[in-house]
Formats: C-alpha cells, structure tokens, sequence
C-alpha cells in the first residue's frame, strides 16, 4: 500500500511541477513542452528523484493514447475556414513533403553515422514528420497571429502527416530486420490502406457522433468524456482495420467541432485540460525514459541532423511542396523553419526499441537530441521568424475572451468579454452607449466587473480604465467593440504600421479613389481632398499631410490608370495567386501598397488598407 501512495504522490508531483513551470516558461520564452522533458529528465534514472523506468512499452503505450488525445482536440478546434485556404498544401506536405524530407535526411544521416542504409533511412523515417502536440500548442498559445494560409497549413500538415510517417517507420523497421521479405508492392498497399481506412472511417465516425450529440441529454461535463472515449475507440478501432487511427481521430474530431450543436462547447472547455494533460503526462514519461548521459555522447551527431533538416531537407521539401500552390517566399521561408519537431518522433523512436531493430538505441537518443534542439530553436522563435518573414497580422481587434450559453439543442448566446484599456475611446461613456454604431438589438450589456466585484449599472454609470464589461452579443460585431475598448492610439499605430492609413472600400472603383485622382494630378504635395470623391473610403482616417504621398512615379499612375474601371477588389484578385487571407499584399510600385485587411468566409475582401512603405519606415 506504501508503494501505491508513494507512486501516487511522485506522480501527482511531476505532473504538478510540470503545469506550475508554465509560469516560467512564458517569462523565458521556451516552450512549456520543453519544461515538461526536463521535468521528466530530472526526475529519471539520472535525476535528482533517480526513478529507474525503462518500460519502453509502457512509455508507447501512453505515448500513442495522449498523441490520440492531442490530435482529436486539435480536430475539434480546427475550423473547416482553414481548409479552404490550407488543406491542398497541406496534404502535399502530409505526402511528398514527408517523404523528400526522408530522401534528403536519409543520404545525410548515413553518411554522417556511417550505417547501413537502413538504419540511416530508418532515423530520418522517425524525425521526418512535424509533430501535432508541438505545433498545436506552440501556434495557439506562441503570442503571436499567424495569417490565416500559414497557420492552416502548418496545423493540417501536423494532423495528417502521421500517417505516412508511420508507414515509412514500420516499412524501414520491416527492412532492417528481413530485408529480403519485403517489396514494393507490400509497401504501397499499406500507405494505401493507411490513408484510405483512416480517412473513411474518421470521416464516418464524425458524421455519426456529429449526428447523435443533438440528440444526446447529458449533465455538462458528461460530453467531453463520451466524445473522448468514442474518440479512443476511433483510434483502436482504425488501426485494427489497418488503417491510421491518428488521421481518423483528427478528421473525426474536425467533423465535430464543426458541428454547432450545445454539446461541442462543452466538449471545448474540458478538452483543453485533457490536451494539455496528455501533452504533460507524454512529455514527462518521455522524459523518465531517456538517460541524459546516451544523449550527451550524441548530442553532436544530434546537432548535425537538426542542422541539416532545418537548412536544407524541410526547405526542400517545403519549397517543392508549396510552389505549385503559388506560396510566397516569405511563407515558404517561415514554414519552413517552423518544421516542429516534439512527442510523434520520439514515440516513433520507441517502436524500433520494442522490436529490438539493431542500432535502435543509438536512433532513439539522437532523436531526443532532435526534438530538444527544436523545441529550444525553432520553438522559441516563432514570434520573431513570423515577424522577420512578415506572415504575422495583428490581433488587438479580439475580445478578451468569449463563451456560448445554449439556451436550447440548436439556440445559443454568445457573452463577449472586454477590458476596457488606457487611452480607450469607451473611457467616460455609458456601458450600454459606447457607440452609435450599436443598439440594443446586437450589442446587449450582461455585466459590469470592476475592481473584480459586480458593479449594478445606473443611468450614471460611466466606464472606466481597468473595467471588465460582458456583452450578449448577435452577428458580427466583436471585433468594431473590442476597437473601441482597446487603447485607440496603439491600436491605430499597430494597424498603420501594418496596413497602412488608409482604409478602403474593397468595392471602390479606381477611378475613384482619392489617391488615383491626387496620383494623376501628380498632387503629391497638396494635402486636400478633392470632396467629390472622399466618399470612395469607408475610413479616411488621417489625412494626407505634405510628403505622405512620397514615391508616387509613373509605374504607379500607369497601373492606376490601366485599372481604372475596375474595383479595388478586382484589382487584386486578379493578382492573387491562392485564396486571400488577412496580410496579403498587391503591389503597386516601390512604395505603394494595397493590404487585405479582412476576409469574410467565401473569400470575399471586406476591407482593404493603402500602405505608404516609405512613410511607414520613417516612422519607426
């Protein structure tokens, strides 16, 4: 019994350990899923606990459930918008880039380790897919806003890359223990039957769940645990029949998160503790498996390999992945550094171990170093790289934070939460009357926390800096509310900087915007208007002062003039090469640009922004 409690206590204490890091994690700007390896490490064979663990199976085992679990709440909160924009590009990276990335780091780790082929193959096999835990977490919860293709892209490829992975892993596995009963034929058939039975039967699990929740009356917290246990039963249930349990737990649970019904809300809120408990678990049990002192002896070939995938195997594979889709560069650049690399390697890493493939241990150790070196790398650079490749929008016109309250199987009211900032336009107004824009009918006040106690709203009652207001809220007006509660003059320098000042009516003629007239009367130094045509723009937010029409030349009035008759969003479309997302830019000259501000969820452009490049520069 004595035992049992200590295993209890020791447990509870990583596990508590490992979330209370969290803190520190966000301070030093390493990645939390770093914090719980070294938790594990620490507390290992070679720690300060010593706990000897080396049951590999055991470490799979939990290993390929909280992977189920990670991936099945990445589904739920997965939003079918981003598979218009990112799931071809996606997929190709899944598939082709999965697979040049193995080819490339292949010839390099057997070269480099001087192996057999096999296991060379083998060891780029087990680190050539990006990891769902790693990106998921990393993504959502890195403080920075990618545009919409980048992040959908990187968050498909995460979900639907495990199975030719897998494939790749047990196919080399197979040829390093009976080389001669493999073929290519055997090999086909398995991706074949992978992929296929994976996405059939996940595809069909969503649609039948998506169908029975409506239908099901359960106490609250009762939904997340029958969604994760038929989940679970996904997962086993697929990989039974041969197919990928990880791509049909993904699309089941995108199928239904996508369904809008009462349960899926609560589903939400409890799957986040179950995701980050799984990530927590995996990564400190991964940690108790690893013996530092293995790692440290190859710690330098792990360096080389990680080197190698991150300048040239997933730039490859990236590149001829995504240029048919007509990426930018910008955006090939950062996917490509953003190849994050977490718990799928090195549970895959395990499965040679188990099945005692020679040289497993030395592919098992390098893998770890892989995985520590990303996560240090890569994953504490994602605000920095987003920014110096220029894919980040920015996100001050969010509410502070949101929830549904289902009044009915099919009716719900969504309570909005904003803080009111220093410097906000709401500073000094009625709750209730912050703007002319909104009337009771959308915008409805719910609750007014100040000082965190209740305040009763009065005839009287003015806001003021600090307060928290909830509104119930119809259509789509979070966003213009949460403008007027942020601090108004950082908000507008953000979104000049970035869009620029002015900010367009996407069906505007040409012709008759303010800039074409002043840019063909080549009135570049004359601050006025000309009134006629001022109502071309659904914002004209600052004039334009002497010197900010800089840089208008005749490629500029050529362009303008060329495209004169046709709207502003036509213009750009005509440009674009894949679906528009926020950020997305059209260059008129050297110096002059025209940005997507915002898109709604056809692909239709609902604000555009001119952006003065040069003005904008001088202004840093």
């Amino acid at each position: 019994m004595d035992t049992l409690n200590i295993l209890y206590v020791v447990a509870s204490m990583l596990i508590f350990a490992s979330i209370m890091t969290s803190t520190l994690s966000a301070r030093l700007g390493v990645p939390l899923l770093l914090f719980f390896l070294a938790v594990g490490m620490l507390a290992g064979e070679e720690g300060v606990l010593g706990i000897e663990f080396a049951e590999y199976n055991l470490a799979n085992f939990i290993g390929q459930a909280a992977l189920a679990c990670i991936l099945l709440d990445g589904g739920l909160r997965t939003s079918l918008q981003s598979f218009r924009v990112g799931l071809k590009p996606a997929v190709t990276l899944a598939s082709w880039g999965v697979l040049a990335t193995v080819m490339a780091l292949g010839v390099f780790a057997t070269w480099l380790l001087d192996v057999d082929w096999r296991l060379g193959v083998l060891m780029a096999a087990i680190v050539g897919s990006t990891d769902a835990a790693a990106v998921f977490s990393l993504l959502r919860n890195g403080g920075v806003k990618l545009n919409d293709r980048v992040q959908a892209t990187l968050e498909i490829e995460s979900g639907a890359n495990d199975p030719l992975a897998i494939l790749l892993v047990t196919a080399m596995i197979a040829l390093n223990l009976d080389p001669a009963g493999q073929s290519v034929g055997d090999i086909l058939m398995m991706l074949v039957s992978q992929i296929g039975i994976g996405l059939v039967l996940g595809l069909l699990a969503g649609w039948a769940l998506s169908k029975l929740l409506p239908k099901v009356h359960l106490a609250d917290g009762m939904y997340a645990i029958l969604i994760m246990s038929a989940g679970m039963i996904v997962f086993g249930f697929t990989n039974l029949m041969g197919g990928s349990g990880f791509l049909a737990v993904y699309l089941a649970g995108v199928i239904i998160g996508n369904t809008k019904v009462r349960a899926t809300e609560h589903v939400l809120r409890v799957m986040d503790s179950f995701a980050w408990l799984a990530q927590a678990v995996l990564f400190v049990v991964l940690g108790l498996l690893v013996q530092p002192s293995s790692i440290l002896q190859v710690l330098h070939y792990s360096l080389f390999i990680f080197l190698f995938l991150l300048f040239v195997a997933r730039p490859i594979a990236v590149t001829t992945s995504l240029l048919p889709f007509r990426f930018g560069f910008r955006e090939i650049g950062f996917i490509s550094w953003v190849g994050l690399r977490g718990a799928v390697p090195i549970t895959l890493a395990i499965i040679p171990v188990t099945m005692q493939v020679p040289g497993a241990d030395l592919a098992f150790n390098i893998t770890f170093g892989v995985v520590i070196f990303s996560l240090l790398v890569q994953g504490a650079s994602i605000p920095m790289m987003s920014r110096l490749f220029r894919v980040w929008v920015p996100t001050n016109d969010e509410p502070k934070a949101e929830h549904e309250i289902w009044v009915g199987d099919q009716a719900n009211i969504t309570l909005y939460e904003f803080e009111v900032k220093q410097g906000a336009f709401a500073i000094g107004r009625h709750p209730q009357a912050i703007s002319s824009k909104f009337n009771t009918d959308q915008v409805s006040l719910f609750a007014l926390v100040r000082h965190n106690k209740l305040v009763k709203v009065t005839e009287d009652t003015i806001l003021k800096m600090g307060d928290v207001v909830w509104y119930a809220m119809r259509g789509d007006d979070a966003k213009s509310v949460a403008k007027i509660f942020n601090n108004s003059a950082t908000q507008y320098q953000k979104n000049s900087e970035f869009y620029g000042d002015w900010l367009l009516s996407p069906h505007a003629r040409i012709a008759d915007l303010p800039f074409y007239n002043l840019a063909t009367r080549s009135l570049a130094n004359n601050s006025r208007l000309p009134k006629p045509v001022a109502n071309a723009f659904d914002v004209f937010t600052v004039p334009p002062a002497a010197g900010s029409l800089a840089g208008i030349d005749d490629k500029l009035i050529d362009a303008l003039t060329q495209a004169k008759n046709q709207t502003v969003e036509e213009y750009m479309m005509q440009h674009f090469k894949t679906e528009p997302v926020k950020g997305d830019e059209v260059h008129l000259n050297d110096t002059w640009s025209l940005i997507v501000r915002d898109v709604d969820h056809r692909g239709r452009l609902r604000g555009v922004g001119l952006k003065n490049k040069t003005k904008a520069e001088s202004s840093r």
